[in-house]
């Protein structure tokens, strides 16, 4: 089959990479336009468009594909593909041919734009991809197959969209295989267990000591490539990994950090104590805790 292939970020890019590997013929893929990144604002491409260019395949980059239709008509495609796109689809775009969506959830669960990373900050043991067809309504359609990993305590965001991307290639591989029997076998979605999950910005990558230890620990997982903080001194400083600390008995000083402690950082929390394992102040790098005490000393400092 011909296929017009949509996404934007890394995860979309490992699916492609895995279609590439099919008898199926990616004709042309399509993602959001060069965005201004850095310092510098210079602008730069999505993951998906430079793979597409390191490997001579037709690049759309529209702002807004469906005010482009008449270029997409002219594609020579069998069905269209989508996978953390970023692009609300019109029914015009979804009538010129059939359109299914890679998901990474378990459909109805985790409808909408952060189905890893709010798997992750509920604590769930488990997820999975979902291969749909595309509706006006956000990840609502009949879904075509599905299939559940495992969620591992040493998972995080990285690792899991990893594990999900592997996945969604294999299954939609699977299914353009079989295209015809299994689009007649759809499911329809039970929309009355339906969840959704919210966009992300910055500020939710906050590590808020009002919170429970085993809270932090999953935002840490869920938002490891997005960078999750605390403030020292009103300073941003960045947190790669903590964990809880709760079994233990610590004495703390007025601004919850634990007394006695030279090599380790341990801050109270909500009933309990997170240990911070690893941390980048800025303009430094990431380091262990002991490498950063050896740095900058704690004692007196406002930490929230």
């Amino acid at each position: 089959m011909k296929i017009l292939f949509l996404g934007s970020p890394k995860f979309s890019v490992m699916v492609l990479k895995k279609l590439l590997t099919s008898s199926h013929e990616v004709v042309a893929i399509a993602t959001q336009p060069d965005r201004p990144s850095g310092r510098g604002h210079k602008l730069k491409p999505t993951e998906l468009k430079s793979f597409a260019q390191e490997n001579n395949i037709k690049v759309l980059d529209f702002d807004k594909i469906c005010q482009h239709l008449d270029e997409v008509e002219k594609v020579d495609y069998d069905v269209a593909v989508t996978a953390s796109f970023g692009q609300i689809l019109t029914e015009r775009f979804l009538a010129i041919k059939p359109c299914i969506n890679v998901h990474p959830s378990l459909l109805p669960s985790y409808r909408g734009a952060t189905p890893l990373q709010s798997a992750l900050l509920n604590g769930d043991c488990e997820s999975g991809v979902t291969i749909m067809k595309v509706v006006r309504e956000v990840d609502a359609g009949d879904i075509l197959i599905q299939e559940k990993v495992s969620i591992n305590l040493c998972d995080n965001y990285t690792s899991l969209e990893t594990k999900l991307a592997e996945l969604g290639g294999e299954l939609l591989v699977k299914l353009l295989d079989n295209f015809d029997n299994m689009l007649a076998n759809a499911k329809k979605q039970d929309n009355t267990k339906a969840t959704f999950c919210k966009k992300l910005s910055k500020e939710d990558c906050f590590i808020d000591l009002n919170y429970n230890a085993q809270t932090l620990v999953n935002k840490t997982r869920a938002l490891n490539e997005m960078g999750c903080f605390i403030l020292i001194d009103g300073e941003r400083v960045k947190i790669e990994k903590l964990i809880d600390a709760s079994e233990e008995n610590f004495e703390f000083d007025q601004n919850g950090l634990a007394k006695n402690l030279p090599k380790r950082i341990v801050l109270k929390c909500n009933n309990s104590a997170i240990e911070i394992l690893s941390l980048q102040s800025k303009n430094g790098k990431m380091v262990s805790a002991k490498d950063f005490l050896n740095g900058m000393k704690l004692e007196g400092k406002k930490i929230n």
